[in-house]
């Protein structure tokens, strides 16, 4: 047998995570999404209300738990940025509405003490049809807003599910679904997409403050960009290192507006996509005229959706113009360096002609003073010799040695000549 890799049972037994929940009609449901928090916090807060009903905890780096704790079903879940209570009851006697609610049997202080921010809280009620569905219930019309009411008929035509959307005096949202032929593993999974609709429609919506943000600062930001773009036109070589400087700032500005929004805006798409996923399978229908969840959606969240994709885009696309002015000007200044280098250039080859020229004149005097100096030596030697008897006539042995030394001193000044471009090159 070759080598098993480390996560393979984990990664084989990740379809099976979070499995769907049993239910039957009647009950009542409570849920909970908390954003935020310590994991570790969040466990040992679950852990302190088993323990104090003697049940057992999780294993450690367990994400998820379905537990009995006395006449209420808990389910616990861990997300990569909320986590999940939902307590529900199976009733015995056909509800009336929203009272004695299932959250109720855990005290109002381990409540209190949820690690993290409250997001999203609902009630669900699921009653039996045990009466024709060819109207809206009397229930759904007793407790949710019939003006603002959503409803559709779902998985196949098995239930009808209702909501307002709003929150009620208790802080919560409030659904109704009325189950017809389900069996309990499906009439699990419909609670349980209601309940993540619902997750993931406020964890979504998270990213619409970011984006308003987002836009007063964009906003001020392309004014600027803007200015510098028109400055740029008309300025001076001395102005365009303020420029540059002003167009790093917005650079800068811009990147840290992406950095900090960019992971928001991409959860928030990703939430919105697993939102349409969850009402897609619920394949709903239309019932009693009513708008349904798939309508209600496009209505009121896509718009929202759509600012924080514009928003991300925008700051996408303003970054992309701010790079482009600022090789722009980079480009602009470094053609002016270029010229003035070669300006510099030209002064330094037209100064070392000068040099050239003034060397030359130096060098013809050179050869003069040193052949005048060589006949001098010559003349003396001259006379020496005719006042020592010998027939040398002193001036003709200046006349002669003149050539001879002047050409002696420039054969040797161009050999010296010859060796320094030799050690040049």
């Amino acid at each position: 047998m070759q080598s098993v890799h480390p996560m393979r049972e984990a990664l084989h037994h990740e379809v099976h995570a979070r499995p769907y929940e049993r239910m039957a009609a009647p009950l009542l449901l409570s849920h909970l999404a908390m954003v935020g928090g310590d994991a570790n916090a969040t466990r040992e807060h679950l852990f302190a209300l088993l323990n104090d009903r003697h049940l057992p905890v999780p294993a450690p780096g367990a994400s998820h738990l379905s537990i009995d704790i006395g006449g209420v079903r808990l389910r616990w879940e861990q997300h990569t940025e909320f986590h999940t209570c939902t307590f529900w009851r199976q009733l015995t006697d056909m509800p009336e509405g929203f009272d004695n609610l299932p959250l109720e049997s855990v005290s109002q202080t381990w409540r209190d003490a949820m690690p993290g921010q409250w997001l999203v809280g609902l009630h669900v009620l699921v009653k039996p049809a045990v009466t024709p569905r060819g109207e809206v219930p009397p229930l759904v019309r007793r407790t949710i807003d019939e003006e603002t009411l959503v409803g559709a008929r779902v998985m196949d035509g098995t239930a009808d599910v209702y909501t307002d959307f709003r929150l009620h005096a208790d802080g919560f949202a409030r659904w109704v679904v009325v189950a017809g032929d389900m069996t309990p593993r499906r009439l699990g999974r419909l609670v349980q997409r209601l309940l993540e609709i619902e997750t993931y429609r406020m964890m979504a919506l998270l990213g619409l403050p970011a984006a308003r943000e987002v836009g007063a600062a964009l906003a001020s930001a392309e004014r600027d960009l803007a200015d510098v773009a028109n400055r740029i036109r008309h300025a001076s070589a001395n102005e365009e290192p303020e420029l540059l400087r002003q167009l790093t700032r917005l650079a800068a500005e811009v990147e840290g507006l992406y950095a900090r929004t960019h992971a928001r805006f991409s959860a928030s798409a990703a939430y919105f996509e697993l939102m349409q996923r969850r009402i897609e399978e619920l394949r709903e229908e239309r019932v009693h005229n009513l708008q349904t969840l798939r309508e209600f959606m496009d209505r009121r969240l896509l718009p929202a959706m759509q600012t924080c994709a514009w928003a991300a885009r925008r700051q996408q696309a303003l970054s992309e113009r701010i790079s482009r002015v600022s090789n722009l000007l980079r480009t602009r200044v470094e053609i002016e360096q270029q010229e003035n280098s070669q300006a510099l250039l030209d002064a330094m080859n037209r100064r070392q002609k000068a040099q050239m020229l003034m060397q030359t004149a130096v060098e013809g005097l050179s050869v003069a003073a040193v052949t005048y100096y060589g006949a001098g030596l010559v003349g003396y030697v001259a006379k020496g010799a005719k006042s020592a008897g010998l027939n040398v006539s002193p001036d003709l042995a200046v006349a002669l040695s003149i050539p001879l030394i002047a050409g002696a001193v420039w054969m040797a000044i161009r050999r010296l000549h010859a060796r320094a471009q030799a050690a040049a090159d």
